[in-house]
């Protein structure tokens, strides 16, 4: 199991793992593949800290990455402004009633208040405004050897910024279009997600959305995403023409997930069927585990949700008082995950996960060997 970006990223196996847990990354890494760290959840100095520690953690010969969010389009996109004046428009921008009914839910369900004066950052990463710091602190990291933009192509000055450091930029889609709109702006790596992936994520099903793109940005690499946690769906992405593949969901149950325990149990409970793609938490549609929390923004008589970023910032609040009292909010916390979770119901040390795909791999590689004629 050895592709191109084996070689040009210095790993072992083609396997790509997004993750928000540092843990995870360093695992995955130390195992042969590449973690790949979320940064949107962070500002430069929360990424700085968590880069040290990836540096003192992942074996001096293995690589990490980080993946960053500069949407292609969002709410208040416009004029160039500084991070703090664009929070302030988006600000404004927000209706009453939504934070509101934002708070209902939260009260409902018995969620306490956050302790007075702690801070509840409500843009983050969403902008490129916001972004271009978490940029230039991965680019200060010499072990960090990929960056990946999570939605949409990203700006041409950032994909220049990143190439003259000597590394390659990736970026997610969902459809050909996309696709060819990041191969056009010059991006190294495309990621294909089939709609069964988790977070945020197109319509069209991976088996029909990875050949199409794969075959409309040749030979740009492409990887492949969505629904992927197992050897035999590896085997299938690679026999398409994928160059590896990207997964997320299956590092939620691992031993070294950061994810607290009651929401664990929710991932491990979680069938196929159990995930629903909502506008409910970001404002784009975004693959979750269904509970009580998109239920509500989902019903017909309650307000829609806004756009990216401007549904975060109602949500914000919700997703940070939901991992502090997450026993009290487990029935409406934010649990983004694919349709793979169905495949995550006991908890694995990443090196084992990793070692399971492979061995399950090759079985499948040696079935289809065995089907030719001699």
């Amino acid at each position: 199991m050895h592709t191109e970006l084996c070689d040009k990223l210095g790993i072992e196996y083609p396997i790509f793992a997004f993750t928000h847990c540092r843990d995870v990354v360093a695992a995955v890494s130390n195992s042969g593949g590449i973690g790949m760290l979320g940064a949107v959840g962070m500002n430069a100095d929360e990424l700085e800290a968590n880069l040290k520690w990836l540096d003192e953690h992942v074996e001096p010969d293995k690589k990490y990455g980080v993946d960053i969010v500069i949407p292609a389009k969002y709410q208040g996109k416009g004029e160039e402004m500084d991070a703090q004046k664009l929070e302030e428009q988006l600000k404004s921008m927000v209706p009453e009633e939504h934070r509101d009914f934002a708070k209902e839910i939260l009260k409902k369900h018995g969620v306490p208040e956050l302790p007075e004066g702690e801070e509840v950052r409500e843009l983050l990463g969403w902008t490129e405004a916001t972004a271009g710091p978490l940029v230039q602190t991965a680019l200060s990291h010499e072990r960090v050897a990929l960056l990946a933009n999570a939605l949409g192509t990203p700006p041409a000055d950032v994909i220049k910024e990143i190439q003259d450091s000597g590394r390659p930029v990736a970026a997610l889609c969902g459809s050909v279009k996309h696709a060819l709109s990041h191969k056009e702006a010059g991006v190294d790596i495309v990621i294909c997600q089939g709609g069964e992936g988790g977070g945020h994520t197109g319509d069209v099903g991976s088996i029909v959305v990875w050949p199409e793109v794969i075959d409309a940005v040749a030979p740009t690499p492409v990887l492949a995403a969505g629904g992927i946690g197992r050897g035999r769906q590896m085997a299938a992405a690679l026999a398409m023409g994928a160059a590896g593949v990207w997964c997320g969901t299956i590092w939620l149950t691992t031993t070294e997930s950061d994810c607290p325990p009651s929401q664990k149990e929710s991932y491990l409970a979680a069938t196929s069927r159990d995930t629903v793609r909502s506008r409910a938490w970001t404002g784009k549609p975004c693959r979750m585990v269904k509970n009580a929390w998109n239920d509500a923004w989902d019903a017909s008589d309650t307000p829609d949700p806004l756009g990216l970023p401007l549904q975060w910032m109602v949500t914000a609040e919700a997703v940070i008082r939901g991992y502090k009292y997450e026993t009290e909010a487990k029935d409406i916390n934010f649990n983004p995950a694919g349709q793979i979770i169905g495949a995550s119901n006991t908890v694995k040390p990443v090196r084992l996960v990793i070692q399971e795909m492979i061995e399950e791999y090759l079985d499948a590689v040696d079935r289809l060997n065995s089907l030719m004629p001699e």
